[in-house]
């Protein structure tokens, strides 16, 4: 076999490896009994260190130099670059650390679960600092290969070619307009009656309406899943996708809108290109390229006047025994659409969750950089969060610095990607509206030429193309942050 057949056989015993821990890994969230997370940790351990010697396996760099001195396509060579991306992140770390992170995380998540709620900081501090340590050595050690500061090796994971610099000069800049939208939005919402949901809506109704919703936007129901678990998440593999919600029996609309955000980032995964799935090139560009979809989904889609409609029918269908005004779209739209300044990043509105983001970037930059020590994260949340949305949350670590499971497994540089893919989104959004006419597609309950669009746009194309590449092919520029800015002032103003 060529070295290009033999990365590709390689890669794909990878895959196969991958697809078991992405499995097992949501059933640890969804599934798993509290009793088995000590032998599922040690077996996720020991899974990781497997993948983790099949991907820095002595023969690759051989095969890579005979490769990229082979005669190969453009996609074939775009196949090259991606394994070789994947050979030298793994390469990079010793296999004791990888083992070490991969129990500390798994330690650290599990008891965040009970922690969280229990409002325990001191309890989760200790299991958090041999994570957070663990990820400052890894942070070091890529950085040294990188020759870039600690904080970029690790957005680099997440985001290729996107450093602090660009986000600190990018996220400035909303920082600068986005309080006085915050308010301004506020107080021309003042004037909205809303009729806010009461009474039981139950489990079982709300995940009947959130499947019909989920048919809407054509999820592929024999290759994926709806289930329950603490976050809500999007977990498996492209043939296999998983996703969770999480039910108030209380209240519907949060569920029922992480649903349409979730089944983005599901529809992305069944779209990658099956000829390569599985192997990097045929993974997603980059989280935020993956937050981008989602986002889409809840915030272009979700949101919009025309989407609100079919919820509003089907939700008068699902809790028939509930006043039909609270369904009505108007008042469903301004529930959707109500701007308030509040603590939950997850439950945010569209308008105040950059400020969310925003904090968390600046918390964890200057955590994995060594400026901060993980026992001053109280307290400068608690500053940055009066700072950018007037709350205080001293003592109150539930809904403050332990809200987010991201940092309790070690997933530094994850952040920034939730608002990278609200402004590419908007950009999706506003380029895609020259040759469709989304809101009709919206208005007629058949979504099919957006979901082309972004088939052949964005879903098709894989890891084939980097992320400015993919984004100017599809839209004619780079991302382009006034998109976003022009998408919040319309509809808020």
């Amino acid at each position: 076999m060529s070295a290009f057949d033999n990365l590709n056989q390689h890669f794909q015993q990878i895959a196969n490896f991958n697809h078991l821990a992405a499995i097992c890994g949501w059933d640890a969230s969804a599934m798993m009994p509290s009793g088995g997370n000590d032998a599922r940790s040690n077996a996720m351990a020991e899974l990781s260190v497997h993948i983790h010697k099949l991907s820095t396996a002595p023969q690759l760099e051989e095969w890579f130099d005979q490769a990229q001195q082979s005669n190969l396509d453009d996609n074939q060579a775009a196949q090259v670059r991606e394994m070789r991306r994947v050979w030298q992140l793994s390469t990079a770390l010793p296999a004791k650390l990888v083992e070490a992170k991969s129990l500390a995380g798994s330690k650290c998540e599990h008891a965040w679960r009970t922690q969280r709620g229990a409002n325990d900081w001191q309890g989760f501090a200790k299991n958090w600092q041999p994570v957070v340590e663990l990820s400052i050595e890894e942070a070091q050690i890529r950085a040294d290969i990188l020759g870039s500061t600690p904080y970029d090796a690790m957005l680099d994971l997440y985001e290729p070619g996107v450093n602090q610099a660009q986000l600190t000069t990018l996220f400035d800049d909303v920082k600068s307009w986005l309080p006085n939208l915050i308010d301004a939005a506020i107080d021309k919402q003042k004037s909205q009656t809303i009729i806010a949901p009461t009474g039981t809506f139950s489990t079982q109704s709300q995940k009947a309406l959130g499947l019909d919703i989920m048919k809407l936007l054509q999820f592929d129901f024999e290759h994926g899943r709806l289930d329950e678990s603490v976050h809500p998440f999007c977990g498996g593999v492209p043939q296999d996708v998983r996703l969770t919600t999480r039910y108030n029996e209380q209240e519907f609309t949060q569920s029922l809108m992480g649903i349409v955000h979730e089944t983005g980032h599901a529809r992305y995964e069944q779209g990658l290109p099956k000829s390569i799935t599985g192997l990097p090139a045929g993974e997603a560009r980059s989280m935020g390229i993956h937050e981008s979809q989602s986002l889409f989904f809840e915030m272009q889609l979700g949101r919009s006047q025309e989407f609100i409609e079919h919820l509003s029918r089907l939700s008068k269908t699902h809790f028939a025994e509930h006043d039909a005004k609270i369904f009505e779209p108007l008042n469903l739209s301004n529930i959707y659409t109500q701007v308030k300044k509040d603590f939950i990043r997850v439950d945010a509105d569209e308008l105040t969750y950059p400020a969310h983001v925003i904090l968390r970037f600046e918390i964890e930059r200057d955590l994995i950089n060594g400026d901060i020590s993980y026992k001053d994260v109280p307290e400068i949340w608690n500053a940055k969060m009066q700072s950018y949305l007037g709350l205080s949350t001293e003592g109150n670590f539930t809904n403050g610095c332990m809200q987010d499971m991201h940092w309790s497994d070690g997933s530094f540089g994850y952040f920034p990607s939730y608002t990278l893919g609200a402004m590419y989104a908007a950009q999706f959004k506003s380029v895609m509206s020259q040759t469709v006419d989304v809101e009709g597609a919206v208005r007629s309950g058949d979504l099919s030429p957006i979901f082309s669009w972004l088939e052949h746009n964005i879903w098709s194309k894989g890891s084939l193309l980097t992320t400015n590449e993919l984004v100017k092919q599809a839209t004619g520029e780079e991302l382009n942050p006034e998109h976003f800015k022009q998408h919040l002032m319309s509809r808020y103003l």
